[in-house]
């Protein structure tokens, strides 16, 4: 990951792609993740934050449900992303 103008962003998420496609299941997933890892980090160094830590599975099980949908609509578009997110499939 690299920073861009103050936000985290892979390189294949390239920042004009980001602004016009806001709603696509990619981009959904995208921002989960990059979520996901933020809380993730911070619940490493705050280990009783139960808060957060709900936060963190409420997100993980939308993300989960968007790479399902994805999954079952279209797989070529979900294994380039889960590869490129380097996340596991489900």
């Amino acid at each position: 990951m690299k920073k861009k103008g103050g936000r985290k962003i892979l390189g294949f998420m390239v920042r004009e792609e980001k602004e016009e496609n806001r709603g696509s299941v990619e981009f959904q997933v995208f921002s989960f993740t990059n979520k996901i890892r933020r809380l993730a980090s911070h619940l490493e160094l705050h280990k009783k934050d139960f808060s957060s830590e709900r936060g963190l599975r409420i997100l993980l099980g939308k993300r989960r449900r968007l790479l399902a949908y994805l999954a079952k609509k279209n797989r070529v578009r979900y294994k380039k992303l889960i590869s490129q997110l380097n996340i596991r499939e489900q």
